[in-house]
């Protein structure tokens, strides 16, 4: 087995855990640009998050109060080969993949400059809470002659739509976080001095909630859409007939009956 979250002692991250909630910690000054290391560590973190009963959800925030992440170390792309760079790109799609298919809620809390594969990061994040300030968000990969390779071009499409997507990615060019809050890149927007707060409530309300319903909610939704409508239907009742039986589900129908709010937690 996996550590458990709490035993975490990492380098890139800053990493805490309370009344189910995990705070996983961009860390590497001075704008949380990542390389191999920093990847590696998220992939361990969210190993970690993964098998650790006691983590409910996970916010994903930023030590720096300028920026989320500046995406790639560009000393990088500089310094090592474009196979080594492949792999690189690789892994960070896998620890995306490993973040989405887990059955357990992230929330990005944005704070500052989100780009390249910083907003990649952020995208991995099942909804994305932002403080209304000055900085900027976008996918300037292009200016490099290269494309957002680490999920952008699938992460982007999913969210906004294949032409808005297309469109940022091949002009570069950047949003302020009202633009793209309208845009629906970001789910929430909220002044500076109330985004930890604001999104810890909504952490810890789904801390309270019935884990295993809103986990697999989160696997019918983002492995549903990429089947065809029949396959996804199949897919829903199959986590809808695990749950049933469920001690939360019992629990849930017992408190309607009794007219009392239910008290979750054991499954």
């Amino acid at each position: 087995m996996p550590k458990a979250y709490r035993d975490l002692n990492l380098e890139f991250f800053r990493t805490s855990l309370e009344d189910g909630v995990a705070m996983l910690t961009l860390n590497r000054p001075p704008a949380n640009a990542h390389h191999l290391a920093m990847i590696e560590e998220l992939g361990q973190a969210a190993l970690a998050i993964r098998f650790d009963a006691s983590v409910k959800v996970v916010i994903m925030g930023s030590a720096s109060d300028r920026f989320f992440s500046a995406g790639a170390d560009i000393n990088a792309i500089r310094d090592q080969s474009a196979e080594q760079l492949g792999l690189l790109s690789q892994t960070s799609k896998e620890v995306i993949m490993q973040m989405r298919a887990t059955p357990k809620i992230y929330l990005a809390a944005v704070n500052g400059h989100c780009m390249g594969g910083g907003l990649e990061l952020a995208l991995a994040c099942d909804l994305r809470f932002a403080a209304n300030a000055r900085y900027q968000i976008g996918v300037p990969e292009v200016a490099l002659g290269l494309i957002p390779g680490e999920g952008g071009t699938q992460l982007l499409g999913r969210v906004l739509g294949t032409s808005r997507a297309l469109d940022l990615m091949i002009t570069g060019r950047t949003l302020s976080p009202r633009e793209a809050k309208d845009m629906g890149l970001l789910d929430f927007l909220v002044p500076p001095d109330t985004l930890q707060s604001e999104v810890l409530e909504y952490a810890r309300k789904i801390a309270k909630g019935p884990s295993r319903a809103i986990g697999f909610t989160k696997i019918a939704l983002t492995e549903g859409v990429g089947m065809p409508l029949w396959s996804a239907f199949a897919w829903e009742r199959e986590l809808q007939n695990q749950l049933f039986d469920s001690p939360d589900c019992k629990e849930g129908v017992r408190a309607f009956f009794e007219k009392r709010a239910p008290s979750f937690g054991r499954g």
